[in-house]
């Protein structure tokens, strides 16, 4: 089963302070106005969703064609995920730490543990 940009940004706004919105003309996901994650639309496509260091090679170094990157993010702690083969659970939990990664403190903290 693949994911759609719909599916991800359902999920998305159940977090607090999520926004659908837009980034480099294209849809784009934010918290308290800061960029978690954009559908790219150029020809290699993807979600760009932002991530920690090391989980960026963890997942680069893993064997799931679902992860991948470009020169263009080379040095960015973002991943990119394609929709078509990534498992829901697994990119639902990256939303989850993109949210977590790009929340202000003070939105962080209102949220439930």
């Amino acid at each position: 089963m693949s994911v759609t940009w719909e599916d991800v940004v359902a999920f998305a706004v159940t977090l607090p302070e999520v926004a659908e919105s837009t980034s480099y003309g294209t849809p784009a996901l934010k918290v308290a106005g800061t960029l978690m994650g954009r559908l790219r639309t150029d020809s290699d496509g993807g979600l760009a969703l932002k991530c920690g260091a090391s989980d960026k090679e963890s997942l680069l170094a893993g064997d799931d064609p679902a992860f991948y990157t470009t020169p263009h993010y080379d040095g960015y702690d973002y991943i990119l995920v394609d929709l078509e083969r990534v498992d829901p659970d697994e990119l639902f939990e990256l939303v989850d730490d993109a949210w977590r990664i790009a929340a202000p403190a003070k939105v962080r903290n209102e949220r439930p543990a």
